[in-house]
């Protein structure tokens, strides 16, 4: 998720080594760029700390769809299909949300436990700005085990996440979806390709390299990178190229030819192409606004 929301994460004291779970906070301003969130196979929850806000999310091509959330409201993403959302806060300049992916070991763990004979790979409801105390509970739980102690317990986290994995399946299987999708990229391989992306910007588009660390074949790569993000892995490319150069044309006064060089474009004429394309104006109508 830190590839795909604006802004860093908070940055957070050496913990244990959480057991098939990863948490992040983060303080979110206003966007009102529609942000892209990709479809991974792991459910992904997400608790309002602090602030309030008016959230907007529609799928790719559709309707947006708002809920007004506040402290305590969370929302439980599994989608098959990538989607996009926005974010007007209200009253302060920010809202502090929290992020914990549920790896698919302890799903699978606690639909054993739960349905028993009738055991299968599970889904979930997607939740919008819904409430819930149990999840508002040991999610807060989670956050204060691994942030305010001293001397955090691996045991005590490990236990409530898998108590809530067993809330969730108790209470938010998804009906329609009776198995889990197959074709959905695994986060930790999307979060791999993104970060090599990032770090080749400036070199060529290597289709091959990237399948390569996601372990799969070009053609299953393509495909499963398009289906998580919406985009195929040479247009993300070139989007992650974009973002860059729009960060050093608002926050540097380097000239517009640096810029697309470090991004990757030997031709000023060819980046102002790309950029216009992309963006809507060129570097340095961008740079003015």
């Amino acid at each position: 998720m830190p590839q795909h929301l604006p802004g860093k994460p908070r940055l957070l004291p050496a913990r244990p080594q959480l057991q098939d779970a990863v948490m992040q906070l983060y303080s979110h301003h206003t966007v009102t760029d529609p942000v892209l969130v990709p479809a991974v196979v792991e459910p992904l929850l997400v608790l309002v700390l602090a602030g309030s806000a008016r959230v907007e999310e529609r799928s790719l091509g559709g309707q947006w769809q708002a809920a007004e959330v506040q402290v305590g409201d969370f929302f439980l993403t599994s989608t098959s299909e990538p989607y996009e959302m926005r974010w007007q806060t209200h009253g302060a300049d920010c809202f502090e949300v929290m992020h914990l992916y549920l790896g698919l070991p302890l799903i699978d763990l606690a639909a054993r436990e739960v349905l028993g004979d009738q055991e299968r790979s599970v889904t979930f409801r997607d939740i919008s700005g819904a409430r819930d105390e149990r999840v508002t509970a040991m999610l807060q739980q989670i956050r204060k085990e691994l942030v305010d102690e001293h001397q955090p317990s691996a045991l005590v986290v490990n236990c409530l996440t898998q108590a809530l994995a067993v809330h969730l399946v108790r209470n938010y299987l998804d009906p329609h979806s009776p198995t889990r999708r197959a074709n959905a990229l695994q986060a930790y391989k999307l979060r791999r390709v993104v970060e090599a992306m990032n770090e080749r910007l400036a070199e060529d588009f290597s289709l091959a390299y990237l399948a390569q660390i996601a372990d799969l074949s070009e053609y299953y790569f393509s495909r499963m990178f398009k289906r998580a993000t919406g985009l195929s892995p040479s247009q993300y490319f070139i989007r992650l190229r974009m973002n860059r150069a729009r960060s050093l044309l608002l926050e540097t006064d380097r000239s517009v030819i640096d810029i697309g060089l470090e991004v990757g474009y030997s031709s000023p004429s060819h980046f102002s192409q790309v950029f216009r394309r992309e963006v809507g104006v060129t570097p340095s109508a961008y740079r003015q606004t």
